[in-house]
């Protein structure tokens, strides 16, 4: 087995093996992965986080030894927690997004294999999870944030991204799909229930969960659609307040346990 590690400030991850396929996630900076096959300048990779498979091209990767590898999956890494911030190498500065992972991070030097990489900003080490306060506060950060599908940055985040992002840097591990996301937690039986911090999901006429987003109460939701932004709430589902219809109908709720 072969791994890789992302040095760069996001790298996009593909569907299938083409440049012009669409987009279904990305890889931020310290993102770690297993490679599963080659094909034609392009590695199908497996995310150590959340287990996604997707592609990358060849240029953008970067091997990382077994060793190494493991030992990051033994430790609970730093993550960059500004919005952006910057790290260099080789007196090179690049910026990094909030959420990217800081491997073997120690006294500001990030150092393995043959890279050193100097960051420049403020950190944190995610070992607890944390409350609904700090779930919305670190939420409200991305307020605006264009919405881009595959996308995990304050440059352009999707849905499940937004939520698997922010609860990332609160201690609490999400999946990288709403569809599979709605497996956690506990459901609620009655919007009246809702709490901060819950999520809310959100399905098409066929039934398929397509959305989700962060409940800032029982009447108020955080999500991206079209941007990240606060919209009302109810038990049929978001009122686009700039539209003045609803722009998803409710499926489920769910609190994390």
């Amino acid at each position: 087995m072969q791994y890789g590690i992302c040095l760069l400030s996001v790298v996009p991850c593909r569907k299938e093996p083409l440049n012009t396929s669409e987009m279904v996630t990305q890889l931020l900076f310290g993102d770690s992965y297993e490679l599963l096959e080659i094909k034609e300048g392009w590695l199908k990779i497996k995310i150590s986080y959340d287990a996604y498979e997707c592609w990358i091209n060849q240029k953008q990767h970067s091997k990382i030894s077994e060793a190494n590898y493991k030992q990051l999956q033994k430790n609970t890494n730093f993550l960059n927690s500004d919005l952006f911030a910057s790290i260099s190498s080789d007196n090179i500065n690049f910026p990094i997004t909030i959420g990217c992972e800081l491997p073997f991070l120690n006294d500001n030097k990030l150092v393995f294999e043959s890279n050193k990489f100097e960051f420049d900003g403020d950190k944190i080490k995610p070992t607890e999870k944390k409350g609904s306060a700090s779930i919305l506060k670190t939420a409200k950060q991305f307020i605006n944030a264009p919405y881009l599908w595959g996308g995990k940055t304050p440059f352009g985040v999707d849905c499940s991204g937004f939520t698997q992002l922010v609860y990332k840097l609160n201690g609490h591990k999400l999946p990288r799909d709403a569809s599979q996301q709605v497996e956690l937690g506990s459901p609620l039986n009655f919007v009246e229930e809702a709490e901060a911090g819950d999520l809310a999901f959100f399905d098409n006429e066929e039934g398929k969960i397509v959305h989700v987003g962060i409940l800032i109460n029982n009447e108020q939701i955080i999500h991206a659609s079209g941007c990240v932004r606060i919209d009302k709430f109810d038990h049929y589902g978001i009122f686009n307040s700039t539209t003045k219809k609803y722009s998803h109908m409710l499926r489920v709720i769910k609190r994390l346990n």
